[in-house]
């Protein structure tokens, strides 16, 4: 019996403040007057600090998806310094990719 009227107790406790809990805080009753400056700057503050953490997330991982793999392969390979254009040509034609005709029109462009 004695816990029993130890619960009724607790209860008419709790219901007896319960209305003081309804009417609910403001944010001046919880962090006091020197808290209410930053409210108005974390409404902008606050989504351009999300932005600014998401860009360096994304920067992060194209950075590291780039170290992972590896040097960039080249689109096509750069003639070494002291060939020429008639160099070239030869090759091209010595591998079959241009025919005679076409070898000889680009020699003549060429001027050689």
């Amino acid at each position: 019996m004695k816990t029993m009227s130890m619960l009724f107790a607790a209860a008419g406790a709790t219901l007896a403040a319960a209305p003081a809990l309804a009417q609910g805080a403001t944010d001046f009753d919880r962090y006091g007057p020197h808290m209410m400056w930053w409210s108005g700057y974390g409404l902008v503050f606050g989504p351009l600090f999300m932005i600014a953490v998401l860009v360096l997330v994304v920067a992060f991982v194209v950075l590291l998806v780039r170290w992972l793999g590896g040097a960039p392969h080249a689109p096509h390979a750069h003639a070494p310094a002291g060939r020429t254009a008639l160099d070239i040509l030869k090759e091209r034609f010595a591998r079959g990719e241009i025919d005679k005709a076409e070898y000889e029109e680009r020699r003549r462009v060429l001027g050689e």
